[in-house]
């Protein structure tokens, strides 16, 4: 027969905790030692303690004097509260992840939610959880304990041995019929290694041996797990329960043991399993090294292998933060033992608050600096800096970049944490001037190391190089992406007399020419775009070689010429605004984009030596329209035909009048002559129109 021990088997850190500040107890007081309640679910346990003159007593009522011990699994804040009122000496041994749960908990009481604990209601966790706000919240152990109630805004939390198979299941209906929900996953992480290293086994074997207290809630848990992957499982507490019968000569048989089990209980186990081999080669496996022993001495050598293990100072271990004050931060470094980080090795820098540092449930790195009071002296600094200085060498040669907090503003720079003290100098924060270095604390900046001395314990680093490199490389890809023709957003940046120049994206700016900007004439491009302003631009062109971009904005608008045909006919007479005077008349703005000419000819009945006697720029004039020429963007307008005959200044038709019929008559070819030369005169004032024309673009 084979033996294979889980992985992940006995005592976790909360238990072996409470256990440790119980025997300090005994040896520590005067007077009568005693528990609320169980100190934890294991009848041998219990049985040990009482010999050494622990008590059970059921209520903090029936303590009368001396130590009061508060159990793993945690009590309602309240009863410590009137136990200390009564002068007794309260020791809580209460599972750092089990007092998470109940700060967790009376936290989303504050903050509005209805609380929903996963977990078994009448477990002395679940009523300590229950207790810390005041019994108003729900327990559910499935999704069927939830479909009476109505959730809108609510925070769940699990009980620290739950599996995450029932707060899965919980959490799955309540996101279906709850408003708001906010989940904490609370299970405790020593919960789930054992039901995944029991898992794993229960794999790979015949029996599974589920060994603790029948109270045990994790234990029974590790029980229904396993019997949902093998058929032959038996839940035990004590070795002399086992039966014969229950194996075959060519067995594999598995172990486990919940977090309430010794190990002493667990040797038991095997020491019964040889015994009913009649000691003929059973194999004793621990899981995770796979490594087979035959003897007797070998076994003893096995198990106590699974005890706790002796620490050498300089060892660097992986360990779990359960717990902080303002002393440190306690770790569970999973030799069974409780580790304390001072706060003075939690980082190089200053710190009052070890959360601003580590939280609840990280794993960190550490490393072993000696033992203090029955505990293990640990420091998370000294890990970082040699972890610090390998990575920024690596940075340094191989020109990659860092993420690292800014802690503080200093004269000429900021200071990071990049493991060990940073600087960045304040013409390296930003390729831009930045005045104020105080927005940037508390942030994360990426950085290039610029200079690297660890003998001096110099580091200077760089975020402009990282902006210049971000840059060149977003350029590359703009240029590499922008067709000719295309539509795409940008950003005035900056206004010249000639134009505008627009950030189109990653820092790429093109130049928007002031001809570009309207269909009409444009004095100034501020008239049009302001600077900030978002906009959208067409790329006329692109010059990846001097990386130079044409944009035009007027494009991106109709070409009000292209209805000119349909809205305005010959004979029309119609408003518009006087925009140019000029020698041979004036410019009519008809729309945003429109102007017609009117000649000098064109501005009166009587004749007009210079356009500015009759007309001013802004003036708004009747005008009518004589010629119209879509094509060439031309329109030929009359202030003169626009105005009636009765109109006509008084001083001219008088004179007019008091003229012979016969000079009249010889003028009239005259008008006639100089009526019909209008078009002609069109045409021989093309140049200077084309030149005017020019001044818009």
């Amino acid at each position: 027969m084979k033996v294979i021990i889980a992985r992940h088997a006995g005592f976790c850190f909360g238990v072996q905790r409470a256990l440790k500040k119980a025997e300090l107890a005994v040896q520590n007081s005067s007077g009568s030692v005693q528990t609320l309640g169980p100190l934890i679910h294991n009848p041998q346990v219990i049985g040990r303690l009482a010999d050494k003159g622990v008590s059970v007593v059921n209520s903090a009522e029936e303590a009368t004097e001396g130590t009061l011990i508060i159990r793993s699994h945690g009590v309602d804040p309240k009863i410590i509260q009137r136990a200390k009122a009564r002068g007794l000496e309260v020791i809580d041994a209460t599972c750092p992840y089990v007092k998470r749960v109940q700060d967790l908990t009376k936290e989303l009481k504050d903050q509005g939610f209805q609380v929903v604990i996963v977990g078994e209601k009448d477990h002395p966790e679940v009523q300590g959880i229950l207790g810390a706000i005041d019994n108003e919240g729900y327990v559910a152990l499935s999704r069927n304990d939830l479909t009476d109630l109505k959730l809108i805004k609510v925070g769940v939390v699990a009980q620290t041995t739950q599996s995450y198979a029932n707060l899965r299941d919980c959490v799955d209906y309540l996101v279906g019929t709850a408003r708001e929900i906010r989940v904490y996953s609370t299970i405790c992480q020593a919960t789930e290694q054992r039901q995944k290293a029991a898992i794993e086994l229960a794999n790979r074997v015949d029996v599974m041996l589920v060994v603790g207290g029948k109270e045990s809630g994790n234990t029974r848990r590790l029980y229904t797990l396993c019997c949902e992957v093998i058929p032959r499982v038996y839940h035990i507490e004590r070795p002399d329960e086992l039966e014969a019968a229950w194996f075959k000569p060519t067995d594999v048989v598995g172990i486990t043991a919940g977090a309430s089990t010794p190990d002493w209980v667990i040797e038991g186990v095997v020491e019964r399993m040889s015994e009913l081999e009649k000691n003929q080669d059973l194999q004793v496996v621990e899981s995770a090294n796979e490594e087979t022993v035959t003897s007797e001495e070998n076994q003893e050598a096995m198990m106590q292998s699974l005890a706790q293990s002796e620490l050498k100072r300089g060892e660097v271990l992986t360990a779990t933060v359960v717990s902080a004050d303002n002393d440190g931060v306690y770790v569970d470094v999973g030799q069974k033992q409780e580790g304390f980080i001072p706060l003075r090795e939690l980082s190089y820098r200053h710190i009052e608050d070890p959360l601003t540092v580590v939280t609840i449930g990280q794993e960190i790195k550490v490393e072993v600096e000696k033992m203090e009071d029955d505990r293990i002296i640990l420091s998370k600094r000294k890990v970082d800096a040699a972890s610090a200085w390998e990575s920024l060498q690596d940075a340094k040669e191989n020109n990659k970049t860092i993420t690292a907090p800014v802690v503080e503003k200093v004269k000429g720079g900021l200071l990071v944490d990049v493991g060990v003290r940073g600087f960045v100098p304040a013409s390296h924060i930003s390729r831009q001037f930045v005045e104020d270095l105080d927005q940037f604390i508390g942030q994360n900046m990426t950085l290039k190391v610029l200079e690297l001395e660890t003998e001096r314990n110099n580091v200077v680093l760089s975020h402009r190089l990282v902006e210049e490199d971000e840059l060149d490389k977003a350029k590359k890809n703009v240029f590499e992406e922008l067709e000719a023709g295309s539509v795409v957003d940008g950003v005035v940046k900056r206004i010249t007399d000639f134009g505008a120049f627009v950030d189109i994206g990653a820092g790429v700016e093109g130049l928007l020419h002031v001809s570009e900007m309207a269909w009409s004439r444009v004095d100034h491009p501020s008239d049009v775009v302001s600077e900030g302003e978002e906009i959208k631009v067409k790329i006329l062109g692109v010059d990846k070689e001097n990386e130079r971009i044409s944009l035009g904005l007027k494009q991106t608008r109709p070409d009000p010429w292209s209805e000119v045909a349909s809205k305005y006919h010959v004979g029309d007479i119609i408003e518009g605004t006087v925009t140019r005077v000029v020698d041979f008349g004036c410019f009519v703005k008809l729309e945003d984009g429109v102007e017609g000419l009117v000649h000098i000819s064109q501005l009166a009945h009587h004749r007009v030596a210079n356009a500015s006697e009759v007309v001013k720029p802004d003036d708004t004039v009747k005008v009518k329209v004589i010629n119209v020429d879509p094509e060439a963007r031309r329109i030929g307008l009359s202030i003169r035909e626009a105005t009636p005959v009765a109109d006509r200044p008084a001083k001219i038709a008088s004179k007019k009048q008091k003229e012979p019929k016969q000079a009249r008559h010889a003028e009239q070819p005259k008008e006639e002559v100089f009526g019909t030369t209008i078009g002609s005169q069109f045409s021989q004032l093309e140049e200077l129109k084309k030149q005017l024309e020019g001044d818009n673009k």
